[in-house]
């Protein structure tokens, strides 16, 4: 069965409120921004194997998102994201990257990440399990936010696999869609690892290196040289390992330095501390350069982020006069084969 999510029959005025709530049904909580512009989209879930298979198509918008709580690793997805219409960036923790159409990445839906396109868009989302992903990839660490390019060869070959599960899904039961992902997860599989000029990553030395920040991030003199040392490589390499990945060790750090001060922020036991104390006490030295950064990471400033932290949930009609909406009134919901 498909379900579908429409704002066609909508008020223009009601549409965005629509569009964020079923999103958030599926990505959990999102914050979104529009351009001045009438806004239009539709969502539909429909079911690939054991696994739900996602269209999103909009107009221009930009977006982050967050989990909707501490998942438990039984708990956490990943995310498969093909795009089909429309340039668009996806970035999290320090990274991003911009896929065309036909390209494909993978996001960590245990972490905040965010996503922005200036045009109308179209793309699949393959929710999976993270320990069913680590299973199929025999691998302990995901590759997320790396390019899979759909221009040729097994990146070719994982996109229009990924068209033609949402195609036919309705029409794959059993053992059909068993052998289907199967066959999905060898060629994910063949493409995992490999950045856009063909190159391997180094296998082991990436994940030594993000303990090591991790573990320092409270030091505002944290530099190449002491973690270069960590992971027993120059200088040099470990400033070409964040190159391959499209993007730099000071992005690295400070997204992870803005992920603990998120953290921290929406804490309700550390309401005593300043906003330039939670800053400060994870290496940032500047509150003004830290107040941008979280800006452009989470879409709102630390204040507004901090005051809405503190509700059990996004609570949207204090903050902008929207009105929640059951399923019955988000739009045309439709369970039907496809035509």
């Amino acid at each position: 069965m498909s379900q579908l999510f429409t704002t066609d029959l909508l008020p223009a005025s009601d549409r965005v409120d629509a569009w964020q709530w079923n999103a958030q049904q599926i990505c959990g909580d999102c914050r979104i921004r529009l351009p001045k512009s009438s806004f239009h989209g539709a969502i539909e879930i429909r079911r690939a194997g054991s696994l739900h298979l996602t269209r999103f198509s909009s107009s221009p918008l930009s977006f982050w998102k967050w989990p909707s709580d501490t998942a438990s690793p039984d708990n956490r997805f990943c995310i498969v994201i093909t795009q089909l219409v429309g340039i668009r960036r996806y970035a999290q923790n320090g990274r991003s990257v911009l896929l065309n159409p036909g390209d494909t990445t993978l996001i960590d839906s245990g972490r905040p990440w965010s996503s922005s396109c200036g045009t109308d868009c179209a793309r699949l989302y393959l929710r999976v399990p993270r320990w069913m992903m680590e299973n199929r990839l025999r691998l302990r660490e995901i590759p997320i936010v790396q390019c899979i390019s759909g221009a040729r060869g097994v990146g070719a070959m994982l996109s229009r696999m990924s068209q033609s599960l949402y195609e036919q899904a309705e029409w794959l039961e059993g053992e059909e869609g068993a052998a289907t992902l199967d066959a999905y997860f060898q060629v994910l599989r063949a493409c995992i690892g490999r950045t856009e000029s063909g190159e391997q990553p180094t296998p082991h030395c990436q994940p030594r290196i993000q303990r090591f920040i991790d573990d320092h991030l409270s030091d505002p003199g944290l530099a190449p040289a002491a973690i270069a040392a960590a992971a027993d490589i120059s200088i040099r390499h470990l400033h070409r390992l964040f190159a391959n990945t499209g993007s730099t060790l000071g992005d690295c750090i400070r997204a992870s330095r803005l992920e603990r001060c998120r953290i921290d922020l929406a804490n309700p036991r550390l309401r005593s501390k300043t906003i330039t104390e939670i800053a400060f006490s994870w290496g940032f030295s500047d509150s003004a350069h830290f107040s941008r950064s979280f800006r452009q990471q989470y879409g709102m400033c630390p204040r507004i982020f901090r005051a809405q932290a503190g509700r059990k949930t996004w609570n949207y009609e204090k903050d902008s006069g929207a009105r929640k909406f059951s399923p019955m009134q988000v739009g045309e919901l439709r369970y039907s084969k496809p035509n």
